[in-house]
């Protein structure tokens, strides 16, 4: 999914589901933030301080280098949860829709409800858990699972796919080998393009092990929704068996449906956009607020903000004074939940079933 759903529809149902305006910005923010942050290493401030951060993103040119093994420490924990099921590592680490091992994940985070970043935990989480929907049948490991043969959709055929991702794949590994498909794009959707993270997309494809697949992706997105609604008002009480909380009202999900479905620009952004005009103008039943725009980077980032450091994606060569500023700050707690995501889903909760990645 993109800043579309994990910032804008999250925000909506955090709101929904009764967080106050400053915590659902809060959950808002790390759950797209997830797909920003790929900084990694060290942050060194002036006085010997020292903070250790875990990127939860590859930069696009890490994405597609395929002998990078951090795709068992970063793709799996935090875009392709394994589901656990079948019988080989490779079946077991295919991501499934809300799968027993997605649900023990958010029942983790509403446990610790009480931590001081539990919002931020929370926003991980939900990015995690929605993804689930729209990165099924994918892996977070170099799989034939992820090789796409084939792809068509109401606007793409085979030849006009197979055209994009050889532009794709040429603009960012420079290849020009014919066979490109069978060794390059093997990790997460890469091979389906911008397909799997579009609500309103229609499409079939044929993977690496010669299985089709179909996908109309607005009930899916819809219903990822609704379990995230879910999963907030558990959070919220203190239920770890949140699937039993009543879901979205059926008009709300009727109008969020309408708009993700007409809101077909290819540029995520632009789509945020409209989806936070849509939802000011109260196009949503029960809902009409202004919605904080979402900075990911650069000025008033949460990363200036705790440590005055501007550039995205690199820490510069002025080091930051550490101060309790930094220790309150949500770029620490965002960088911590990730942390302890990735510890909690990597080294419990997916050996509990079966599956060893890191």
């Amino acid at each position: 999914m993109n800043i579309d759903f994990h910032y804008g529809v999250i925000y909506l149902v955090s709101r929904l589901a009764g967080l106050e305006k400053p915590d659902a910005e809060t959950v808002a923010h790390c759950c797209q933030y997830v797909d920003d942050a790929t900084v990694t290493g060290m942050l060194e401030f002036v006085g010997g301080e020292s903070y250790e951060r875990f990127a939860s993103a590859h930069k696009m040119f890490d994405y597609m280098n395929i002998s990078d093994t951090s795709d068992k420490r970063i793709w799996a924990p935090f875009h392709f949860l394994p589901a656990g099921e079948g019988s080989t590592l490779e079946d077991k680490s295919i991501c499934k829709p809300d799968s027993a091992i997605a649900r023990d994940m958010v029942a983790h985070a509403i446990e610790n409800r009480q931590a001081e970043n539990a919002l931020h935990r929370l926003g991980v989480t939900l990015h995690v858990y929605v993804d689930t929907w729209a990165h099924q049948n994918f892996t977070g490991t170099i799989s034939d699972h992820n090789v796409v043969k084939s792809l068509t959709s109401d606007d793409y055929s085979h030849e006009t796919w197979l055209g994009k991702l050889r532009q794709f794949v040429d603009d960012i590994v420079h290849t020009t080998q014919s066979n490109f498909l069978d060794f390059v794009v093997k990790l997460g959707h890469g091979a389906a393009l911008h397909f799997p993270d579009q609500p309103w997309a229609k499409w079939q494809y044929e993977n690496g092990h010669g299985l089709t697949f179909q996908r109309d992706n607005l009930p899916i997105f819809m219903e990822a929704a609704d379990m995230a609604y879910r999963a907030i008002k558990g959070f919220r009480h203190g239920n770890t068996a949140f699937a039993q909380e009543e879901g979205l009202p059926e008009e709300t999900k009727a109008a969020l449906a309408s708009l993700l479905a007409s809101n077909r620009n290819d540029d995520p952004s632009v789509r945020l956009d409209a989806l936070i005009k849509a939802l000011t103008s109260g196009q949503v039943p029960g809902f009409a607020e202004t919605v904080k725009p979402y900075i990911g980077k650069g000025p008033d980032s949460w990363k200036d903000k705790a440590t005055g450091i501007i550039d995205g994606n690199a820490d510069g060569d002025k080091k930051p004074v550490w101060s309790e500023a930094f220790e309150q700050s949500d770029y620490r707690k965002f960088h911590d939940a990730i942390k302890e995501h990735r510890f909690v889903v990597t080294q419990i909760i997916l050996p509990k079933h079966g599956v060893r990645l890191a």
